[in-house]
């Protein structure tokens, strides 16, 4: 006799939503820098860290936050609340070269780059919430 029982793969218990900005103009490490203070921390936290940090970039990662989260609320349901950064990556994109003319008909290179930011926002759900009435207590 042959088993046909079927092994369950694991199921993610996480729902995850997701928000990517392509070709945003300065470079991968001016973004990585504010990247790196915001991973791993809540949606709320985050927002607040990005408003008071004085940097460019934190005004387009900003937005890439605010848009994960709308696309996690409107699409998979998900409480704003609850939601933490579990993945924020910056890539570089491509660099536009520009000529810029000088006298004497000279010309120096201009290059503008450009990145990549892919910012994924995780569902901790009713665990967190549990976990956190339980420290209250």
């Amino acid at each position: 006799m042959i088993n046909s029982k079927k092994k369950k793969k694991g199921v993610n218990q996480y729902k995850e939503a997701c928000a990517i900005g392509k070709y945003i103009s300065m470079s991968a490490h001016k973004a990585r820098r504010v990247i790196d203070q915001i991973r791993g921390r809540s949606y709320a936290e985050t927002l607040m860290i990005l408003e008071l940090m004085p940097f460019r970039a934190c005004y387009p990662i900003f937005k890439l936050v605010y848009s994960a989260a709308a696309n996690g609320n409107h699409n998979m349901r998900l409480n704003k609340s609850s939601l933490i950064i579990s993945k924020a990556q910056v890539t570089e994109g491509n660099t536009v070269k520009k000529l810029k003319l000088r006298a004497r008909g000279r010309g120096y290179p201009i290059k503008k780059s450009t990145c990549h930011i892919t910012i994924v926002l995780k569902d901790l759900g009713e665990t967190k919430n549990n976990f956190d009435s339980l420290i209250q207590i």
